[in-house]
């Protein structure tokens, strides 16, 4: 039986959706790395006389209630949120991945305490844990991708771990197994790759959630602090004139709206097209 035309199309490509998450990703991307070199104006420098001001040729989006250019921070926002997301998720990932790949390949009383420590990091919340650690450190941006890391550790350990439990009961295991390669050496040389799609796509996911955790934190005052600008912050001033000038969080908002949308729907794509279980069929003779 032959691939059915629908699965075929599907695999070929991200499909509307997935290329519009893809744009979304790279246009995001692409203004936080050109927030380093070049903004329409000094996105902290204060202009009290041109405050409020509308949407003009000098200032597209406006200014704010401090006459500072609405458009330079809402990319410089971008790189906060962009660099708080991805540090934490990669540092969750880096630890996250190895205890799951450990907890399938030895089992046993392993496997148990891998699982239970990923039931005790799940019992605190995102939230939780910045305030936890905010209070022993004080708020700052690297408290903040301490807590979404420690958050995302358990994410990616049991994720790591429930992909490579069906890998390990694959024939080409065994036969490396009766080659004798050790656990580690086949975790890393055929576990891993085998499982890369499943792992890039809850990469994905929980980026559009570390930037959520990130912009929750920044309102909270926990995360991002003075001089540095986020989108959170960014809300958490704004919110004084929401009457007056709704401009002022509408904008922020609809770019971690349009953003965790857009990684979401990114991800949703990646797994249709990674997902193993969407593979070609056999065919029959």
């Amino acid at each position: 039986m032959r691939e059915p035309p629908e699965r075929r199309d599907r695999r070929r490509g991200l499909g509307p959706a997935g290329w519009f998450g893809a744009a979304v990703a790279l246009a995001v991307l692409a203004t936080a790395a050109l927030s380093l070199v070049w903004t329409p104006h000094d996105p902290s420098v204060m202009a009290v006389a041109e405050k409020l001001r509308g949407p003009s040729a000098t200032h597209p989006l406006g200014t704010d209630h401090f006459g500072r250019d609405t458009l330079s921070q809402l990319m410089a926002g971008a790189r906060v949120s962009i660099a708080v997301s991805l540090i934490a998720v990669g540092l969750g990932a880096g630890l996250g991945v190895p205890l799951g790949l450990l907890a399938a390949a030895r089992r046993g009383w392993v496997d148990e305490a891998v699982m239970r420590f990923n039931d005790l990091a799940f019992a605190f919340p995102v939230l939780l844990t910045a305030v936890l650690i905010t209070a022993l450190l004080g708020p700052g941006a690297v408290n903040a991708i301490l807590a979404i890391a420690l958050f995302n550790i358990p994410v990616f350990a049991r994720v790591t771990r429930g992909a490579a439990l069906g890998i390990w009961t694959r024939p080409f295991i065994q036969a490396a197994r009766l080659a004798g390669r050790g656990r580690v050496r086949i975790s890393l040389d055929h576990v891993l790759p085998n499982i890369g799609g499943t792992l890039i796509v809850q990469g994905t996911i929980q980026v559009a959630l570390a930037i959520l955790a990130e912009a929750g934190l920044s309102y909270l005052g926990l995360g991002s602090q003075p001089p540095d600008i986020s989108w959170g912050r960014m809300l958490n001033e704004s919110q004084t004139f929401l009457f007056l000038a709704p401009r002022l969080a509408l904008l922020p908002g609809l770019a971690i709206v349009v953003t965790v949308l857009g990684l979401n729907l990114l991800g949703d794509a990646l797994r249709d097209r990674l997902d193993p279980r969407l593979g070609r069929p056999r065919e029959d003779a």
